[in-house]
């Protein structure tokens, strides 16, 4: 992708701030938790984004003439630097690894061994709130830390060099060739129950069931590395590292391989359609320091690529993606309007009927998710003649609905983290809640004014407005790339606008629910 390409989405970017900053009107606000009084109508805030989504997409077809070109994007290798390579100081990496591994140890022990009660152990806070949030906005924002970091991937690596010193010329790994039909099957499946967990089970927040699960995760992903070897599980498998890897495709940040050869020796089909070595953190591994890079890049660079994605990653993408639109969709008044309605049908599942509820929910979101985006990809694909491939259509840009999940991500959890993230400094010295004070931080009190609903719903506009604005850019640029001509192109992308002004404004409405006061 040339670099001129990149150097016009930021002017875009600037833009729609500008766009969106002349829709914000100062008023009086109330603590976060209460309801935010809007100046104007809530269907112009709507509407006023749908349109700027539009607007980006008559832009894009105005100035955007040629395909993106086969050199790729713009890179700088920070490993020029010697503050680069500090990254990868063999004393460094393992620092980290130790690290991870003792704060998963910790929370598993104030799971087990600590004060029951939610806010008083580490467990919760750490798990729901510093990990599934925070890293989730780390990798899209910085990069995949989460392979440094993964404390699976640590133990099993002392498990397997422990394993060597005891049978020597022997590996604790089978390395089974990871069977091609699984692709990323057993991630999509390890997903839903995850999110099952997160929105329906009620137990999700209690210390010991959180420390039970981390544990059964725990044999899960050791036994998947032991099966089939460690990147290849860590690649397909463990469910953390593939949607943590996902985020990071919008990163500014990408390991590389600047030696090919070395890519001779993998079986995890790392190329990238364009000859390069990009985020194989085996083949990163093997190779050399010389061989290595870690480039910065524009954001949302690693969202352009000229392969499909498999069937399976498409499936786990909608589903991310339609999860994160149910946990917010549950916080409005429809849904609880629905609940009321459908209740008396699940009365045999007594004290569990609203459990059963939200699950049947949870399947029917990403059905729903699903049907409308084969349906988009079949009536791309018709209207270019190729009505028979709507399903390469559709795992061609299933990429770019990943800064719509990114950004719907960050709305709807961003007030969340501010919050609730405070926990952890008086966790720090009590972090199994049995009144000790170890760093003098045990009295610290929550801050909840430090964010309100007037800042909640401004950053929702401004983030979900320029996620979608995002997608229609990475989705206009595939479709140059899969048809060179740029009518044709412009042509096969109306259905997926639609889509994206369509998904802005619902998730505008999904968000507002809970935040806004409707001007009548």
């Amino acid at each position: 992708m040339g670099v001129s390409y990149f150097h016009f989405l930021y002017p875009l970017l600037f833009l729609l701030l500008i766009l969106i900053g002349f829709t914000v009107q100062p008023v009086s606000a109330h603590g976060f938790g209460q309801r935010y009084d809007l100046p104007v109508p809530l269907w112009l805030y709507i509407t006023g984004a749908g349109t700027v989504v539009f607007f980006s997409f008559l832009v894009l077809g105005l100035f955007v003439k040629k395909p993106p070109g086969l050199q790729g994007y713009p890179r700088l290798n920070l490993f020029r630097w010697g503050v680069g390579r500090v990254l990868i100081n063999p004393f460094v990496v393992s620092s980290v690894k130790i690290a991870s591994v003792f704060v998963f140890g910790l929370v598993v022990v104030a799971g087990l061994l600590g004060n029951q009660e939610p806010i008083k152990n580490l467990a919760p806070t750490m798990v729901w709130v510093i990990w599934w949030v925070g890293f989730a906005y780390l990798s899209s924002l910085v990069g995949n830390l989460w392979v440094a970091v993964n404390p699976w991937g640590a133990i099993f690596e002392w498990l397997d060099a422990l394993y060597g010193r005891v049978n020597p010329g022997d590996r604790l790994s089978s390395n089974r060739p990871y069977p091609e039909r699984l692709s990323y099957w057993p991630a999509v499946v390890l997903f839903s129950m995850f999110a099952w967990v997160e929105l329906v089970y009620p137990g999700s927040s209690e210390p010991r069931v959180i420390a039970q699960m981390a544990i059964l995760y725990s044999v899960v992903s050791v036994g998947g590395m032991i099966i089939y070897g460690k990147w290849a599980w860590l690649k397909y498998g463990e469910v953390f590292s593939v949607v943590f890897g996902l985020l990071a495709r919008f990163a500014p940040t990408e390991v590389a391989v600047r030696n090919s050869t070395i890519c001779d020796l993998c079986n995890l089909n790392c190329d990238d359609g364009q000859g390069l070595c990009i985020d194989c953190y085996q083949c990163f591994g093997r190779a050399a320091i010389q061989q290595k890079a870690l480039n910065l890049r524009p954001y949302g660079a690693g969202l352009f690529v000229s392969h499909t994605a498999p069937q399976s990653l498409l499936v786990l993408v909608i589903v991310i993606l339609a999860t994160v639109t149910y946990d917010g969709f549950t916080a409005t008044p429809l849904w609880a309007d629905i609940v009321g309605v459908v209740l008396p049908l699940f009365q045999l599942f007594g004290g569990q009927a609203i459990a059963a509820i939200k699950t049947l929910g949870l399947l029917i979101f990403p059905l729903i998710f699903l049907t409308v985006f084969a349906g988009v990809s079949l009536i791309m694909a018709s209207l270019v003649g190729r009505a028979d491939n709507w399903l390469i259509f559709a795992k061609a840009f299933v990429f770019s609905l990943i800064p719509i999940s990114l950004a719907y991500h960050l709305a709807h959890f961003f007030s969340f983290l501010l919050i609730q993230a405070q926990l952890l400094i008086p966790l720090l010295s009590d972090p199994l809640g049995l009144g000790w004070n170890l760093f003098g931080s045990a009295e610290y009190k929550i801050n909840i004014a430090i964010v309100n609903a007037k800042f909640a719903w401004i950053t929702s506009v401004i983030v979900i407005a320029i996620g979608h604005v995002i997608a229609v850019y990475v989705a206009h640029l595939r479709a140059m790339q899969m048809f060179q001509e740029r009518l044709i192109a412009i042509k096969s992308q109306f259905p997926m606008l639609a889509l994206m002004i369509g998904y802005t404004m619902i998730s505008l409405w999904v968000i507002a629910q809970p935040i806004v006061e409707q001007v009548e």
